[in-house]
């Protein structure tokens, strides 16, 4: 099937975007109707908010379910990757808030496009973003191959490091395959955030602050250990709450589908954990009859 041009323009004033996360306002709004999944939830701007397909930046602002405030993890890698993506659409002179959880003030409104064909089940589009005005009919059809892959801020962001890989079923096989090549290469070579990745070594997981000032992990497993470290105040109990949530997905090492608290142990020292696969290795369900995750 193939994806929808849609063009329109980047917004960040007045919002937090993140590595992963930014408001698009189309120029035609109409388009996002035609998408599969639910509507598109555009707010009195007529700005949507976008869901970056195959990618996980490390946050900058996360409020754990049964939490209090906002939690964010390692901040030099998490805005590293938000000022990279600023940078890529070409919106600059941004000015923050005074901690840093809103743009007050930015060359707002710069021209773009995205390539969608689908609605996830949070209302957001689920994205490849592009900088600029690209040839082309808006909402015309277009073919996504790995050539216009590679022009895409999702495929930028892995293949400098400045975002995990974390695909969901919807993801074509040869995009997927070209994000996890760029990922290879960007671990490989210790590039971004991969120079200090610990998901698959043993990391104190034990309190918030461990997990927030520390451990540069899969944003995935970050939101996880913050739910359950607020709500438990330790990491005892963790490993069953994540079996409990049956979080389906894809090990593509062995072909088989399983869930996600099959790759997570824990050390005996009770304060470890680990992941035994990669990011890139896995294939989360979008798991749409849920209306937001249990856990």
């Amino acid at each position: 099937m193939p994806f929808t041009l849609i063009k329109g323009s980047f917004h960040v004033v007045g919002y937090a975007p993140d590595g992963d996360s930014i408001r698009f306002g189309p120029d035609d709004p109409t388009l996002l109707d035609d998408l599969i999944g639910p509507a598109a939830e555009l707010n009195s701007q007529l700005h949507v908010q976008l869901r970056i397909e195959g990618i996980d930046a490390l946050e900058t602002h996360y409020r754990p379910q049964g939490g209090r405030g906002n939690l964010h993890q390692p901040k030099a890698q998490a805005i590293a990757a938000r000022t990279a993506l600023l940078e890529f659409l070409g919106i600059g002179g941004v000015v923050w808030n005074a901690d840093e959880t809103r743009v007050v003030a930015a060359q707002d409104g710069v021209r773009g496009c995205i390539l969608t064909r689908a609605v996830e089940k949070n209302r957001r589009p689920v994205a490849f973003a592009y900088a600029g005005d690209p040839a082309g009919q808006d909402g015309a059809a277009v073919h996504l191959d790995v050539p216009r892959l590679k022009g895409s801020w999702n495929y930028h962001a892995v293949a400098r490091g400045l975002a995990y890989p974390t695909f969901y079923t919807g993801l074509f096989e040869d995009l997927r395959a070209a994000m996890i090549e760029a990922t290879e290469q960007a671990r490989m070579g210790g590039t971004g955030l991969f120079a200090e990745d610990t998901t698959t070594e043993w990391f104190l997981a034990d309190s918030i602050a461990a997990i927030t000032e520390d451990a540069v992990i899969m944003p995935k497993l970050f939101r996880r250990l913050a739910t359950h470290l607020s709500r438990t105040g330790g990491l005892a109990g963790f490993k069953a709450a994540l079996q409990a949530s049956r979080e389906r997905l894809l090990d593509l090492r062995r072909s088989n589908f399983t869930h996600f608290d099959s790759f997570v142990e824990e050390h005996p020292d009770g304060r470890r954990i680990r992941m035994t696969r990669r990011p890139e290795e896995l294939v989360f369900d979008e798991m749409r009859q849920r209306t937001g995750n249990i856990f």
